[in-house]
């Protein structure tokens, strides 16, 4: 359950601005991990605004629409297959999130970054294990990043449209080991996620 009372605690004469930060796209086997940094306006409630994996899609379309007009910044971010394959996905994940919280048009003085790992930002961080469901600006951060990546992973079915991307969105599904197995990897595909092919 979120607690909008969550950051409050955190508040110091040096710490005013706080965001949340959440990526999505860590396990599919395809396309870039996206990372969001969102402030949202202190006392703000945002109806329905909960963990981004526990709504739907059209919940979270709406809420997308939301977020982003009463945020008072938000940034979206990712990291390529390209820097996926060199540097892993862990470190690419923390690179996506390091971009959007630098890009904020409003600096933070802090971040809550959903998960348990914090490395390579550019200020003071606090991991916090489900913060997508505890702290309102975590939750709306996974929802921006889960959105985009979504997003993304239509336009990668109308290109590819064999794989079934705007399905699986790139997990590793029945149907998409399948069409992995039948087409072999597209370009959007990460290499490292597809050693299991060699063993076929």
């Amino acid at each position: 359950m979120l607690n909008y009372d969550y950051e409050k605690d955190f508040l110091t004469d040096e710490i005013k601005i706080i965001c949340g930060v959440d990526e999505a796209g860590r396990g599919p086997l395809m396309g870039p991990v996206v990372a969001a940094a969102c402030i949202l306006p202190p006392d703000t409630v945002i109806d329905g605004l909960d963990d981004s994996k526990k709504l739907s899609e059209k919940k979270r379309e709406k809420l997308y629409d939301v977020i982003t007009e009463k945020a008072l910044a938000y940034c979206v971010a990712s990291a390529s297959v390209e820097e996926i394959e060199e540097v892993n996905i862990l470190n690419a994940a923390m690179l996506a999130m390091k971009r959007a919280i630098e890009g904020l048009s409003i600096k933070a003085d802090f971040a809550l970054i959903d998960g348990n790992c914090s490395r390579g930002f550019c200020i003071p961080t606090k991991t916090v294990v489900g913060g997508d469901a505890k702290v309102p600006s975590i939750a709306a951060a996974s929802i921006l990043a889960k959105v985009t990546r979504d997003r993304l992973c239509y336009d990668y079915d109308k290109e590819y449209p064999e794989y079934g991307f705007g399905k699986h969105k790139g997990y590793g599904t029945k149907v998409h080991m399948e069409a992995l197995r039948k087409y072999g990897p597209s370009p959007v595909h990460r290499p490292s996620f597809l050693k299991f092919l060699n063993n076929d």
